[in-house]
This record gives structure tokens, sequence and C-alpha cells, in this order.
């Protein structure tokens, strides 16, 4: 099914290709920069230029709920919370501003649950302004645990300097970031995630509605934000669950709010239709072996901790390439289920999926003689090195 190859290097790559009928990239969008995602597999659907800098706009706000949901969770803070809108969150978020507001009053209080519904309806920028006060002491200092959070949870590139991703030198996300950022916000805070769905909101006796468009389209979409920046046009971030499936995507790039709201439902859709899952390791099956070094054999047999499923394109077929990669060879002795590498897929030119390995049995330590012949054939290959 497989043929092996393997790299004369201390980072040792297993290549895997399997014989296995995919479709190769197809799709075409006018965004300049799009990443799609399953939410089960966490396999990669699509990716263009999806770790490009961009500013968030509106975006940033996902990560000011991660933030408030992860205090929620945490027990730091509850709905009832309530929360003093200041005469700075009034002004540069609220109605004076000009920009979207939940229209909170001066110096009132509000409900934290209130302020979430006006910051995820209405991409309400006093509501977060008062939440990053409330929570932090200022806005600046807000912004800095949204970037350790976003550090906490895997997003290495993106950097926060307000909560309401307002333009700030140095504020940058990446739809690939975004897209995982949405997906963790999903898996980790399903009773507030719920509130990406909802359709409108009123509070100060103003009733807005959702400005994502995805959600009155009868596609199965409940999430999650739109974004507008000059310097990087419009940007959105959506789901949609349709037969127990969901997908997440991230655009940015367009030039209209319509083109916004067709390039979303053209992409998510071809997610939906266009991919079959298909498991390509079944639970306990051996994936691979890594080189090992003075132990009682030469080789350590690898698997992943549960079956291994992708989804694949259903037309157009090509091969599915998997690679092993570990940094080796191990040196024995080992024990079962150590993590040791990592099973890395591609679809075309796309990296797919990234699934940890670990090993499948314990090895001992070799007699001096076997240690002996490993030393030299190490000195060997380190030479080559």
């Amino acid at each position: 099914m497989f043929r092996h190859f393997r790299t004369l290097s201390t980072s040792f790559a297993l290549l895997l290709i399997l014989v296995l009928p995919v479709q190769a990239q197809l799709f075409e969008t006018r965004a300049e920069q799009a990443f799609l995602i399953d939410a089960e597999t966490g396999t990669v659907l699509y990716a263009k230029d999806a770790d490009k800098p961009i500013p968030p706009a509106s975006l940033a706000k996902l990560m000011t709920m991660e933030v408030v949901f992860h205090a929620l969770k945490s027990g730091r803070l509850s709905m009832d919370d309530e929360f003093l809108v200041s005469e700075n969150a009034w002004r540069t978020g609220g109605a004076p501003s000009g920009t979207s507001t939940m229209f909170a009053a001066i110096r009132s209080s509000i409900r934290l649950e209130d302020l979430i519904q006006g910051v995820v309806v209405q991409s309400a920028n006093d509501g977060c302004i008062i939440i990053a006060e409330g929570m932090a002491g200022s806005e600046e200092n807000f912004a800095q645990l949204m970037t350790e959070r976003a550090r906490r949870i895997g997003l290495s590139t993106s950097v926060f300097r307000n909560s309401t991703g307002l333009p700030a030198e140095g504020q940058i996300v990446t739809v690939r970031e975004l897209a995982l950022l949405a997906h963790h916000i999903w898996r980790e805070y399903p009773e507030y995630y719920r509130y990406y769905s909802q359709t409108e909101f009123t509070w100060n006796r103003i009733r807005q509605t959702n400005r994502n468009p995805l959600l009155r389209m009868d596609i199965g979409a409940d999430g999650l934000k739109t974004g507008y920046t000059a310097e990087s046009g419009y940007a959105i971030v959506g789901s949609v669950e349709r037969q127990g499936r969901r997908i997440f995507a991230a655009l940015s790039g367009l030039p209209s709010e319509n083109a916004r709201a067709e390039e979303a439902r053209r992409i998510l859709d071809w997610g939906m239709r266009a991919f079959e899952k298909r498991e390509i390791y079944t639970a306990d099956e051996v994936v691979g072996e890594a080189k090992l070094y003075g132990g009682e054999k030469g080789g350590v047999a690898l698997k992943a901790k549960a079956p291994v499923a992708i989804f694949v394109p259903i037309t157009n077929r090509d091969r599915l390439v998997a690679r092993i990669v570990y940094e080796g060879p191990l040196q024995a002795p080992v024990e079962e289920g150590m993590a040791v590498g990592t099973l890395k897929v591609w679809i075309g030119d796309t990296l797919s999926q990234e699934t940890p390995l670990y090993t499948a049995e314990s090895v001992g330590t070799g007699s001096l003689h076997s240690r002996a012949i490993d030393a030299i054939g190490e000195l060997l290959v380190g030479w080559m090195r």
C-alpha cells in the first residue's frame, strides 16, 4: 500500500504514499486570503495565503470573547456581574464614536450577559471596552491578556492592541488563526457559542440585527463574525453545521459586503458537498516505525491514539501523501505510549492534517554487541550528514 523513504538527518521523515484516490484543490475564490477546515477531523479543506498577517478589524472581537468565555468557564466571572460604563468607553465606542455600538448609557452598569450579546450580535465597540476596563483595568492591559490567551491556545502569530479591532499599529491576525480560534470557541465553550446564532438584540430600546449575512441564508450557519478595514477589505469568519458535520471558514480581502456574503456561502457549500470522510488508519493500527539506537531491535512501531480519519475530495482523483516526522534516531530504552513524532498528511500541495504519534511497544536496551554495531552505524551516518 505504501512505499517508504527515509532522510539522513537528525529529523527523520518516513514518507508513506497512500494509493488512495483524492481530489486536487479546485476551488477558486475572489478572497485574497482564505482558510477552510473540518471541525471533527481538523482536515484543512482549503488554504489560500492563509498565513499572511492582516489587520483583524471587528474579527478581533472573537478573541475578546474567548477571554471572557474562559473567565466564565473558570469561575472568575459570572453572567450576573455588572460592569460600569466609563466616559472613555462611551466616547470611544459608544454613541459619540460613530462606530458599531450597543448605545450603552454613560455611568450606567450593565450585566455581563447583556454586554456579551451586545458584542456578539451588534459588534458593539462600547461593549468591548466596558468589558476590557472591567476585567483588566484598561483596554491596553486587556489586549495583553488577549495576546497571552492567543499563545496559550496555539495561535502563534496574532497580536492584539485593543479589544475592538479598531485600527492600531501592530495589531495582526491570519485567516488560519481566525478559523482555528472559531473552532476553539465552538469546542471549548458550547454553552456560550450559541450567542453567535442570535439574530437580533435590543438594548436601550434600540433593536439591532446581527450583521452576519450567513445567518439569513438557510444554509445551516450559526456564526460567527464580519469585519472590514480599508487596508484589507471585507472579511468574515463563518461556520455551518449540516447533518452532524461542521466546517469553519475565514475569508479576507473581498471588495464589498455582497462579495463577502457570496464567497462565504460558496466556500461553505463547497466544503460541505465536495468531500467525503475516509479512515486511513484504524485504532491501534501501526502507522510506521521509528529508528531506534541501542535497542533490542533497530526500530519501534508507532501508532496514533485513535483512528486517523480525513475528509478527501470526491472528484479529480490524485494521491494522498503522508509523512511520519520525528527527531531521531530514538535512544533505547523506550516505553510504550511515548510521544515521539507526527503523522503529516498532504492533499496535493496542502498540508491537511497533523496527528501525534506514540510508541506502540516498549523496547529495552540491547546487548553490548548490538549497541557497538549501532554506534558504528551512527558514526558512519553522522559523517555522511
